[in-house]
């Protein structure tokens, strides 16, 4: 039962990606396309934690957190440069 629920989240989590990735590239101006990379990146540190999951590797999960740290990081650096304070 564990399993399909997991499944199914992967594959939610996998249409997301993809429907995040048109809202990336059709994005109309900078910001959106800023805001769907955040997105993106947030469903691929839970692809990640549930492949995780899937695969029996809990050194996944440190590879997301380090992930999920250094996106927020760029994120933060993006959104100061289109402020024009960097």
């Amino acid at each position: 039962m564990a399993n399909t629920l997991f499944t199914i989240a992967m594959l939610i989590v996998g249409l997301s990606f993809l429907l995040v990735t048109v809202r990336f590239l059709l994005g109309p101006s900078v910001v959106d396309r800023v805001v769907a990379l955040d997105v993106l990146t947030i469903s691929s540190i839970g692809l990640i934690v549930l492949l995780a999951h899937f695969l029996d590797r809990v050194i996944y999960v440190d590879v997301s957190i380090v992930y999920a740290i250094l996106s927020f990081i760029g994120v933060i650096v993006i959104a100061k440069y289109l402020e024009r304070s960097l």
